[in-house]
């Protein structure tokens, strides 16, 4: 057995071993981005598990992908732990052991097919010990990032407050379940979940919102009443796309991400980092933001909408009858989840990218594509996507950006720097 060891991980090799190789293996350059759609139908596709779950679960994976592919590749600083391994180590078998290892954890039972998909992945590499050295090191790289989450507050038993049955008094301006499911998130235990890169999520759940009787709120309520309901007479054609586009929630950006590292030929370890700094960001932005929501506990539009005439705000009148364009989640509304970790990834491929990269990319739920010149463009087009979904207040959009980008800042200057 290979010995390990925590942030310096050794992994011996034989002086027969060596010898016995002759030659480097190169790594193919979209192992790393096989494994991320691999990860991706594992999680969102098959599981059907929600952004907020998905994305800490990514993070955990492209997290050990990370640390396997860069203890050979050696470039830049380690996340969890970094393994004493040779630079002709195969990147290859190091990511795909580290992807399958962590991922057969989260989901056994998606064994059989995650299993099909690793030994394909293996039988793409040449046989020797260029390649039995890299699973080793992959195979470390998940155990150490599977025992340091193993009791990170995952599937808690907290649930956001809420009335016994629909039709309970509660108090206005509080969030409570809401038309059409009447459901309550399952999830909400995300805020009690460790963060991945900042030490304390707490510091960045963002403010309050709005009080009722101020004149954001006012302003707001009528903004989202009028673009944001089902039959709204001026939400436009393209409004109404934008809202039906981000519906799919953040999958948009890994397929942004996975376009520009091909398109940039990004190398296996440049990949692996900017996947792992993509979701460890993203999920920390959404731990952030639950604690918000956990916070603040504020209604949605759809409530606030159909009982104004309880807000004692004299300027918002009622419709008891009000829908809005998508169906509204079941969290509650300040601040936004995918206003936030569209800001948190956005300033990560701003971070590898650039600034003005112009991008594109189809949601599977408008069947559309749209395209932006800047990553803030598009993040500003989420937020007021939200709007014209009638799920939000605008605030909560902008102040869930706020706080995806302020997390991503704080995350990026600690974490996955060169070595």
């Amino acid at each position: 057995m290979l010995p390990i060891r925590r942030r310096g991980l050794a992994l011996c090799l034989s002086a027969a071993a060596l010898i016995a190789l002759s030659a480097s293996t190169s790594a193919r350059a979209d192992t790393v981005t096989d494994w991320n759609v691999n990860a991706v139908n594992a999680l969102v596709g098959t599981a059907v598990q929600s952004p907020t779950v998905s994305t800490i679960h990514l993070a955990m994976v492209h997290g050990a992908v990370y640390d396997a592919v860069n203890s050979i590749d050696k470039r830049y600083e380690p996340y969890l732990v970094e393994v004493r391994a040779r630079d002709w180590y195969s990147e290859d078998a190091a990511a795909a052991a580290a992807a399958y290892k962590v991922l057969a954890a989260l989901v056994p039972s998606q064994q059989a097919t995650l299993k099909s998909r690793y030994d394909a992945s293996l039988a793409a590499i040449p046989a020797g010990a260029a390649k039995d050295r890299g699973v080793a090191v992959g195979e470390i790289a998940a155990a150490a990032m599977l025992a340091a989450r193993a009791d990170d507050g995952r599937h808690g038993a907290y649930r956001f407050p809420g009335p016994a049955t629909p039709q309970d008094p509660w108090p206005v301006g509080r969030w409570r379940p809401v038309h059409p499911a009447f459901g309550s998130d399952p999830a909400a235990w995300v805020k009690d979940v460790e963060p991945f890169l900042i030490r304390d999520a707490t510091r960045f759940a963002g403010p309050p919102p709005a009080s009722l009787s101020s004149r954001t709120y006012t302003r707001e309520f009528a903004e989202v009443k009028a673009v944001g309901a089902l039959d709204s007479a001026t939400r436009t054609a393209d409004q109404t796309d934008q809202a039906r586009f981000w519906a799919e929630g953040p999958q948009p950006w890994t397929r942004i991400a996975r376009e520009l590292a091909t398109a940039h030929g990004l190398s296996t370890a440049e990949t692996a980092r900017m996947f792992a700094m993509l979701y460890t960001t993203g999920a920390d932005a959404l731990i952030a933001t639950w604690c918000g929501k956990a916070q603040h506990l504020f209604w949605r539009p759809i409530t606030a909408i159909r009982e104004a005439d309880r807000d004692g705000n004299d300027a918002t009148a009622p419709d008891p009858g009000w829908l809005p364009l998508i169906n509204t989640p079941g969290y509650p509304d300040q601040p936004s989840g995918l206003s936030s970790v569209s800001a948190a990834m956005g300033e990560v491929l701003e971070h590898v990218f650039g600034r003005r990269e112009h991008i594109s990319a189809t949601s599977l739920t408008s069947n559309t594509t749209r395209s932006w010149r800047s990553f803030d463009e598009a993040v500003d087009e989420v937020v007021d996507a939200r709007v014209y979904s009638g799920i939000h207040f605008r605030k909560a959009d902008e102040d869930g950006a706020d706080v995806g980008t302020a997390v991503a800042r704080r995350g990026l200057a600690r974490s996955f720097r060169p070595d």
